[in-house]
């Protein structure tokens, strides 16, 4: 499915007035941005298809007795490819490429794994891929997660030496710069060997496995010398998680501690990204220290802003000097002087905050975010786990229920694997406890049954399933929205698997947003606007929402409605984009605060709680008062928090 979420852009590096020497002077590697993972992986695709017929085609000027010998293609697994797949996939399926002259050499693998686990490498790129393709199996190479210890050494030594040549090496990259499992601190010349894996990668990887301790703590993968024998690479990252790491590997010097870096010296790589992996470039962070801009109201803001933390001042204190000091000489040509644009943008970012999210009743709404009328208005909040309201956007969820506001609140998964089974445990016992049933040893029985790498039993699933709904009733039951006309559990089929990896999003998913949009017929909508990985929930629920508004757009109530989008715990909106501020109280941070509590089965054990080991709640106070802090530097009013939204329309 071709992605419908983008953020609209606004302003910006204008690329045809400048020669791509100048625009690419801060990149040490051939990188190409996408508008979407979309774009990208038909690049990619059509790469693959080209070098695989011209060296089909070659065949006609071999010998007639010469054999020619498979087309060599190394790739990898994870998220990264998973577009890509599907897309060979479906050019295979309508006749456009065959593999069966295709050799594979398949980057890693965990150690020890039997190639049946869901979590091996060899049972993904098989799942994902090669099993829809006709590739013979003589021809698929992928590491033996099972061979003896004692062994290890020798067959490592093994499968690099017959790597013999990679006509093509597709791989992505960690948040670290991994490439593979090369750890930070690996070194350009190493090969295919056994590697201890770092906490901090098996932490990223134990979601696949359902908790650290069942996560392999080996691997083996080709080494950094092994991959640039290739002929030709090409790197693959999407979303903003990957930004950080983008700017490393594109931008920065070759070190150990980003082993992509290394992959700068070859002669033939080009990165392929979309937007959102491209936004901590210096073409898009900061594009007028590389050509000529577009000055649009909202890029003169970006600029602005930045300028303000680069000098340390805030926005009526910035000077002539401050402008022409820090490359912004060509805004000051093209906007006026700098202290109108001083005022402008003072201006333009206060009229942002309002403490009237809906919009405020009989009042001029100019200069508001949110229309005054209708009053009150029909809000739609869409939370794409059971949780995700209260912990990004509960303040303002709180102040739209108590402005008397028709709100409702759409739960869009389940949220059941998120459960730990000692959680479970706790709620069956309070239940036998109590004297409403014991079902005690049953469910002891159901956990003792999981087997690892299975999806979990379904009656265990509906259990965790219902905790995470009565969760979710007590978290807005606390500020007054009646559960039971008002929240919405719509369980969308893509998540239920049972597992980690999720179904693809299906037309069943769009409809039962569609047959909701359609009965509430709201004003207001709320999303989760989250740029990280494509495949990843959140974005695949952003993508329902928009399928089922594409679909609806044409309906009478559309005429009034506007789409607001809010971030997950972890990331912010850059104050360049924001469109509204709602500030919260210390009183309202404590609503939203024990709203989040009401979450219990997420507040101690988690069973994937990332890198960061703090509890939700702490992580979004921590989040919308450092926004508060941004604002405040600026020189607006000092606020306790702010949670910010972009409109989308």
């Amino acid at each position: 499915m071709n992605t419908k979420y983008q953020l609209p852009k606004d302003g910006g590096l204008i690329k045809d007035k400048a020669p791509k020497d100048i625009i690419h002077r801060y990149e040490r590697m051939a990188t190409r941005v996408f508008k979407s993972e979309y774009y990208g992986v038909q690049y990619v695709a059509d790469t693959i298809c080209r070098m695989v017929r011209a060296h089909s085609d070659s065949a006609s000027a071999r010998d007639i007795y010469e054999e020619l010998p498979p087309f060599v293609l190394g790739l990898t697994t994870g998220h990264t490819p998973l577009g890509l797949y599907r897309e060979l996939v479906k050019r295979y399926q309508s006749g456009q490429i065959s593999f069966a002259n295709v050799a594979v050499y398949s980057l890693d693998e965990f150690y020890p794994i039997r190639r049946t686990e869901q979590q091996s490498r060899n049972f993904r790129i098989h799942d994902e891929f090669l099993k829809h393709v006709d590739i013979q199996p003589e021809n698929v190479h992928i590491p033996d997660g099972m061979v003896p210890e004692s062994e290890i050494s020798e067959y490592c030594a093994a499968y690099d030496k017959s790597i013999r040549k990679i006509d093509l090496m597709i791989i992505g990259f960690g948040e670290q710069g991994q490439v593979g499992f090369n750890e930070p601190g690996s070194y350009a010349k190493s090969h295919t060997r056994l590697v201890e894996l770092t906490h901090n990668s098996r932490k990223a990887q134990s979601g696949l496995f359902f908790g650290l301790e069942n996560t392999p703590k080996m691997a083996i993968t080709m080494g950094i010398g092994t991959i640039m024998r290739a002929d030709r690479i090409v790197l693959m990252a999407w979303g903003e998680d990957k930004a950080k790491a983008v700017q490393h590997i594109v931008e920065g010097e070759i070190s150990d501690k980003v082993p992509a870096s290394h992959l700068q010296e070859h002669p033939n790589i080009e990165l392929v990204i979309d937007e959102n992996a491209a936004e901590e470039l210096t073409r898009e962070q900061t594009p007028w220290l590389v050509g000529p801009c577009n000055w649009t109201p909202k890029f003169v803001r970006k600029a602005v802003v930045w300028l303000c933390g680069v000098v340390n001042k805030p926005i009526l204190k910035l000077t002539y000097k401050d402008y022409i000091e820090n490359s912004l000489g060509q805004l000051l040509e093209k906007c006026g002087s700098y202290d109108q644009i001083n005022i402008r943008v003072f201006n333009d970012l206060q009229h942002t905050i309002t403490g009237w999210p809906g919009g405020k009743p009989n009042a001029d709404d100019s200069t508001r975010p949110a229309p005054s009328t209708p009053y009150p208005k029909r809000v739609l909040i869409f939370s794409p786990h059971p949780d995700d309201d209260v912990i990004s956007m509960g303040g303002t969820f709180i102040r739209l229920v108590e402005q008397g506001h028709d709100v409702h609140v759409a739960y869009q998964t389940s949220g059941n694997v998120a459960v730990h089974d000692d959680v479970v445990l706790q709620n069956i016992d309070t239940s036998r406890e109590l004297g409403l049933g014991d079902n005690f040893d049953e469910v002891c029985s159901l956990i003792a049954s999981k087997k690892r790498g299975k999806p979990e039993p379904r009656k265990l699933l509906d259990i965790k399933g219902a905790i995470r709904r009565a969760e979710a009733k007590a978290a807005v039951r606390s500020f007054g929205l009646n559960p039971e006309s008002n929240a919405h559990f719509l369980n969308l089929p893509f998540y239920e698997t049972g597992g980690i990896k999720k179904g693809a999003l299906t037309s069943k998913d769009i409809d039962i947003i569609v047959k909701l949009l359609r009965e509430v017929r709201p004003h207001q909508i709320y999303a989760a606007g989250d740029l990280a990985d494509p495949h990843g929930t959140h974005r695949t629920c952003m993508e329902a929402i928009l399928e089922a508004l594409d679909i609806t757009k044409d309906d009478d109530w559309r005429e009034e409605c506007h789409l607001w989008l809010y971030r997950g715990a972890w990331m912010e909106w850059n104050l360049g984009m924001v469109d509204m501020a709602v500030p919260l109280s210390p009183d309202e941070m404590l609503k939203k605060r024990h709203a989040i509590y009401r979450h219990l089965s997420q507040k101690d054990i988690v069973p994937f709680p990332g890198s960061d080991t703090r509890e939700f709640w702490q992580r979004a106070e921590e989040r919308t008062q450092n926004t508060a802090k941004l604002y405040d530097r600026l020189g607006m009013a000092e606020y306790q928090a702010i949670e910010v939204f972009v409109k989308m329309f």
